[in-house]
């Protein structure tokens, strides 16, 4: 979808036009006509959507009710209200079209977010994809500025990469495969991917993610993507990890299937997600020094599979006493957040489909975030969430919660126990830190079964715009 920038919706063939108050309608100059079968379309169906056909035009008139107080929730509406918009154009196989807002208190950049949102589309394994292929491609914005269509640009760049990534078999979408994805993403959006490949892993001596691998057929890679421009605002870098399982089986502890291990390869969200926000962020060139780090493996049960019981010198020297080779994502993201130390960063933020627990917990409304960085990081996090309606659930942090995490013959184990599983693992995660760090567990929200509402059925690149709006609040 191609979005710009239009000073006025004169000689628009199809016009969306948002209203609040009956009032605003005047501006419209409707014959009587007109008002009179509004009013009556208004009243009598009960919808929101009103179709003025005109004889060279068309209009969708879209009553926004106001904000009362929540503004957050508000934006969320006119999010919906844009992909239910968009079904109805789609329906009538319109092509291009112009949105305006007749009102001061709506946001019709909020409204074609969710109108783009809703017309992503992974048609690549149908055979009929021209017939099932959307018809909306072209949407004009009255009164946007430059800037509000370049994020809006670069956002949906990252979301889509993010979602078509997720959604992508494991067939098609190794490690190896993962990485290369990096790599052109790199090459279109201009920022610089280095791939360590299974070699040099082993010299790094990464024993989380080399150990999950050993049940693989495919190699493992560690893909290293750096967005740094000339004179960047931060001094230290901030950098994003993103859990790459792109397939996880369990291992050893083989996970039941259907409803488990049939989404597996969506176990590789928080790698889609970081990706996905090293394409936004370049794209829209954020005046920020920003890395993505991914190890990536898949986890299958073959001969030489780590197993439970066993004990893994990790890549910091640390050892990790294996309890259930299903935790395999903390025993390759331990690896990446050690690794991160070398740049001395200025916070850490990593991504992923954690744990089960997460989901149990929120369910797919929200993310579960946890970590050790100040309350200020914290706090700009709870604003993008609820700007973007990505939202976060601040879960405790405790030190408390390491006693569930003592091995008898290592430094640590892999599991904590049914008791705040979400949090055992976050509290292992940070075992590996020596800096501010944010964990958030997107295990609710990286899948979905089914369609809710702009969010569609499959991969949703949940994190993209979290994080994009985070960063640019710190730009």
């Amino acid at each position: 979808m191609k979005f710009s920038a239009v000073k006025s919706s004169h000689n628009a063939e199809f016009t969306v036009y948002l209203y609040s108050q009956k009032d605003d309608l005047q501006k419209l100059s409707m014959s009587a006509q007109e008002e009179k079968y509004w009013q009556k379309s208004y009243k009598d169906a009960g919808s929101p959507m009103v179709r003025i056909n005109r004889y060279t035009s068309q209009w969708l008139l879209i009553h926004i009710p106001g904000s009362k107080g929540n503004e957050y929730s508000h934006q969320e509406k006119l999010r919906i209200a844009g992909n239910k918009a968009r079904k109805e154009l789609c329906a009538d196989k319109v092509k291009k079209v112009k949105v305006e807002s007749l009102a001061s208190s709506i946001n019709p950049m909020a409204f074609v977010e969710g109108m783009a949102l809703g017309n992503y589309q992974f048609l690549k394994y149908f055979s009929d994809k021209k017939e099932r292929q959307s018809s909306l491609e072209e949407v004009k914005l009255v009164g946007a500025t430059r800037e509000e269509i370049n994020d809006l640009d670069a956002i949906m760049a990252g979301v889509f990469k993010a979602r078509d990534l997720v959604n992508e078999p494991v067939i098609h979408l190794t490690a190896l495969q993962l990485a290369k994805e990096a790599q052109k993403a790199g090459e279109q959006f201009g920022f610089k991917v280095e791939v360590l490949n299974k070699k040099k892993i082993e010299t790094l001596k990464m024993g989380g993610l080399l150990a999950v691998n050993k049940g693989s057929q495919d190699p493992p890679t560690f893909t290293i993507m750096e967005h740094h421009p000339s004179e960047p605002l931060n001094k230290k870098p901030i950098i994003l990890v993103g859990k790459g399982v792109v397939y996880d089986t369990g291992g050893l502890s083989l996970k039941p299937t259907p409803g488990s291990m049939d989404s597996m390869k969506s176990d590789m969200g928080g790698a889609a997600a970081v990706i996905g926000t090293m394409i936004a962020v370049s794209k829209a060139r954020l005046p920020l020094h920003i890395i993505g780090l991914v190890p990536a493996t898949d986890n299958r049960p073959g001969q030489r599979a780590y197993t439970p019981g066993d004990v893994i010198k990790m890549y910091d020297g640390s050892t990790v006493e294996v309890l259930n080779t299903d935790a395999e994502g903390r025993m390759i993201l331990a690896d990446a957040l050690a690794y991160a130390k070398k740049y001395k960063p200025e916070l850490v933020v990593d991504l992923a489909t954690l744990t089960g627990a997460a989901a149990v917990a929120i369910g797919k409304y929200g993310i579960v975030a946890m970590g050790n960085a100040d309350d200020d990081y914290f706090e700009q996090m709870d604003r993008s969430g609820k700007e973007t309606y990505e939202r976060i659930a601040r879960f405790p942090f405790w030190d408390e919660y390491n006693e569930l995490l003592k091995s008898s013959i290592a430094d640590v184990k892999n599991i904590g126990g049914r008791e705040g599983g979400a949090i055992t693992a976050g509290k292992f995660l940070e075992r590996f830190t020596d800096y501010p760090y944010i964990h958030l567990d997107i295990a609710g929200p990286a899948f979905l079964s089914a369609d809710h509402e702009y969010r569609l059925q499959g991969g949703t690149g949940v994190g993209v715009r979290l994080l994009y709006n985070f960063l640019k609040h710190r730009a």
